[in-house]
């Protein structure tokens, strides 16, 4: 089961960390992501970053923004939000799997997704 946290209002340019805790099994071996979702779209690739370290993957709306990083030790993923905008407004999906890199942005190639964590950026 895969538990998020960390969302709430912020105002526009400001910060939120998002975490992600899995708590059961253990996230080494997969591909974890964050996607979002507002009402009445598809849920949207956020950020992934794959079992073995190495180069995170970012939509081209958050590059450079958003930083997502793991903890192995502590089942954890995280999203680091910076320069907040209200386009940025959703609810924030962690997830795993192990998606080959040409699909890493599909919502598809993911097994579970945790219960969601809102955020709001305020203008």
């Amino acid at each position: 089961q895969l538990v998020e946290s960390g969302g709430g209002l912020v105002q526009t340019g400001g910060s939120l960390r998002l975490s992600c805790v899995a708590s059961e099994g253990t996230f080494s071996d997969y591909t974890l992501a964050w996607f979002r979702q507002t009402p009445g779209k598809e849920r949207e690739f956020v950020a992934a970053r794959r079992w073995g370290g190495g180069y995170p993957y970012y939509a081209d709306s958050v590059k450079g923004r958003f930083t997502i990083s793991r903890d192995n030790a502590k089942n954890t993923v995280y999203l680091q939000m910076d320069s907040l905008k209200p386009s940025d407004t959703a609810v924030y999906y962690c997830t795993y799997g192990r998606p080959i890199v040409s699909s890493i942005r599909a919502s598809s190639s993911y097994y579970s997704w945790g219960q969601g964590t809102q955020v709001t950026v305020s203008s």
